[in-house]
């Protein structure tokens, strides 16, 4: 099972110089696609215990739609280990003939990728699959 969120990073997201989002704002998307995941997974949120591994890859900019997606790829008694992994796939053209120019990217740019365990208590799972 995969789950995909797809956002537009706003002027609200831009944290640095340059209208540059911040990483965590990544890490936030990451959560929301594992959330959707347990729900999907266990008809419960659950909680995210850790990330195992987090590499940002390519800087995100106001303006970039970015899909964030994520599966688990194993299940324990209650905990589930998923990986996750964020592209650009639309970015703003400043070559364009406006200023709210975008352009379609040919190929999605791998933004920042993954891994972590969320847990979701016995008692909180989906009984009977």
């Amino acid at each position: 099972m995969e789950s995909l969120i797809r956002v537009r990073m706003s002027q609200a997201d831009a944290h640095y110089g340059g209208n540059l989002v911040d990483g965590a704002r990544l890490l936030q998307m990451f959560g929301d696609v594992a959330t959707e995941l347990l729900i999907r997974n266990d008809g419960d949120e659950g909680l995210f215990l850790t990330y195992e591994n987090v590499e940002f890859k390519a800087p995100v900019y106001a303006g970039d739609y970015i899909e964030a997606r994520g599966k688990i790829i194993r299940v324990g008694n209650t905990s589930r280990q998923m990986e996750f992994w964020a592209q650009k796939v639309i970015a703003p053209d400043p070559e364009g003939q406006h200023e709210s120019a975008a352009r379609v990217l040919e190929e999605p740019e791998l933004v920042a990728r993954a891994s972590g365990v969320c847990v979701v208590p016995r008692e909180k799972q989906r009984k009977g699959g």
